[in-house]
């Protein structure tokens, strides 16, 4: 199994609030990676939860979880 790093640049340092909520996403995306390594079955699984409103939901969340994680390492960008 291919190895996957789930902290890109091993920091989760941004300068801006919209660059932490882009390595948020980036982060939730790369544990689907990591929990479904098949791209092809990741792939046939994408129109299964497009259609699924609380599959859409749990995403959302998971983003806001890492956009905390991120927003709390940088201060919430006060300086």
């Amino acid at each position: 199994m291919e190895e996957v790093t789930l902290v890109p640049n091993n920091s989760l340092i941004t300068d801006t609030p919209e660059e932490g909520r882009q390595l948020a996403v980036k982060m939730a995306r790369l544990i689907i990676k990591m929990t479904q390594p098949d791209p092809e079955k990741r792939d046939k699984l994408r129109g299964v939860y497009a259609s699924d409103a609380m599959m859409l939901i749990a995403v959302g969340q998971t983003v806001a979880t890492e956009y905390a994680t991120v927003a709390a390492a940088n201060n919430y960008w006060r300086t």
